[in-house]
Parts: C-alpha cells; structure tokens; sequence
C-alpha cells in the first residue's frame, strides 16, 4: 500500500489504533476516549516489545506510543518498527516537553509528538491528523525540529556542497524540501503554483526513486540526508 492509497482511506473506515503506555490507567483511559470518539483500538501494549509485537501484528493506521516504556524505549520502538518497514504512523504522547527526547523520537520515525497535558479534543484531532499522514506537535516543538533540521543541513551543506540527492530533479528535490517541513500536497501546491495532483506525481516520483513507501521515511530521508527545509511562511 502506498502513501497516498493510505491517505485515500475510505472516511467511513473505523482509524485503528494501537495505544502503548506502561501506566495502566492512563492507558485505559487514553484507549477508552479513543473508543468513544469512534476509533477502533485494535491492541494496547505495556512495554517496548509488545508495542512493536503488537504493532507489526495488527498494522494499525496509528500507534500511540509512550516515550519511557519498560524494555524498549520510545525511539527504540520506532526504530524497530522503521526497520521491519511497517508502515504505522507513530504518534508519541508523553509527559516530557524535553528537547532531546523529541528531536529523538522524530529521527527514529515518529511522525508528531504531543505532550500528556495536551486537552482531550486536541489529543482526539492529533491522532486523526497522524493517521492522514500530517505531522503534529505540541506548540514549540514544530519549530524545534525544524530549527534542527536546518542546523543539520547547513553543517553536512559545508562538508558536503554537492547535490545531496544526486538522482532527484531540481524540482523533486525543491519538493522533498517541502515535504520535510510537514507541510499537505495542497499546501505545497500552492506554494508552489502547481496542481495537487502534478505535486503528488512528483512525490511518488520520489518515492520510486529512493525506494521509499511513504512521507515519513521521506522525512526521515531528509533529515539523514542534510536537505534543509523550505521556510514555512
């Protein structure tokens, strides 16, 4: 399944989800607000090795996943899930506003990350927003990431001045640098002045030639890779 098929979800679809947090009531209730604003929570998990048991089990559109789990931590769940390529987006919820531990939890996969004191209705509107594939974060820490990611590209741009995706057109890579801030196709559309559907060709033009499967490993890509990301206006 590719990105976009995953964006075209029919909306009548029950999201599924997978909630991991050690803390039994706050997992049960994190599931049972889920549950009632009409998600379908597949699985819960109390540990690192069973979120990602549970995850790779149950392919969930989302996993809501805790940053200090028992076994295996945050990062490290959505480390194991990048590499067994399932394609869950990751939405981390956590008690920690830390900087590193959201700059590590983005580098290991998580497409947002919210904080535990965030409202009920801003928690229930970030895991739809997951599931559609569009980044969320806890006011200030959209910017710390990509303060981060433009650290990171500058410093690689000095040691490496040349083209950094050599195999990418001018336009796919001016795109992926869109693509990297977390911004919609329609919102790159219009930045851009292109068509929704011209931007989409070129992403999945993209996604051919990077091997890749969908915007978070494009993401993650970008990040590895040094592209600085446009300025959002």
């Amino acid at each position: 399944m590719t990105d976009e098929t995953h964006e075209k979800t029919d909306e009548k679809t029950a999201i599924r989800v997978v909630v991991a947090d050690d803390h039994p009531m706050w997992r049960d209730a994190v599931a049972r607000d889920l549950a009632d604003a009409g998600f379908d929570v597949v699985a819960t998990a109390d540990d690192g090795n069973a979120a990602v048991n549970r995850t790779r089990a149950t392919e969930p559109d989302v996993l809501v996943l805790d940053l200090n789990l028992p076994g295996l931590t945050g990062p490290e769940v959505c480390a194991a899930l990048a590499a067994a390529r399932v394609r869950t987006r990751i939405l981390i919820l956590s008690a920690s506003g830390d900087q590193q531990d959201v700059l590590d939890a983005v580098k290991a996969g998580a497409l947002g990350y919210l904080v535990k004191s965030a409202g009920r209705d801003e928690f229930i509107a970030a895991v739809r927003a997951t599931a559609a594939g569009e980044p969320v974060f806890t006011p200030g820490l959209a910017g710390l990431v990509l303060g981060e990611f433009r650290r990171v590209g500058s410093e690689r741009a000095r040691n490496s001045p040349q083209r950094p995706v050599p195999e990418l057109t001018e336009r796919e890579t001016e795109i992926l640098k869109y693509v990297a801030t977390g911004m919609g196709y329609k919102e790159i559309a219009s930045a851009l002045f292109l068509s929704h559907r011209t931007v989409q060709n070129h992403v999945q033009n993209i996604f051919g030639k990077l091997h890749l499967n969908n915007r978070v490993e494009l993401v993650r890509f970008a990040f590895d890779r040094g592209i600085d990301p446009v300025e959002p206006t």
